[in-house]
């Protein structure tokens, strides 16, 4: 097993969080504590279930609960740009992001399935 910190997709998903933490400090107040808020705590449980999908004797349940929570956070994003909440820039800096999570966590469940 290896140290979840020296994951590349834990990596990613840090500088996520860090990203989401930036962006949402220039968030309306209308935003900031609510969507704002929520897009931080849900960043913060990706980094959770990369250390817990890292731990787990049952990996692929645990990649599953992180692939959803994953979703709800790209969601969060759209809305943010749907809302014009965040400019085009932040939303392509969080897009290149999302994507090379996204690939990293269906990579991992895939290597995972081809195991059993």
């Amino acid at each position: 097993m290896a140290l979840y910190y020296s994951l590349p997709i834990y990596r990613d998903v840090y500088s996520l969080l860090l990203k989401i933490f930036e962006v949402t400090k220039e968030f309306p107040r209308e935003y900031k504590y609510t969507l704002g808020q929520d897009m931080k705590r849900d960043a913060m449980k990706l980094v959770q279930g990369i250390y817990r999908a890292n731990k787990a004797v049952d990996k692929q349940e645990s990649i599953a609960v992180l692939q959803d929570d994953f979703e709800i956070v790209k969601l969060q994003i759209r809305l943010c740009a749907d809302l014009k909440v965040i400019g085009l820039g932040r939303q392509s800096q969080l897009a290149v992001l999302t994507d090379a999570i996204g690939r990293q966590l269906s990579g991992w469940s895939n290597s995972l399935q081809h195991r059993q």
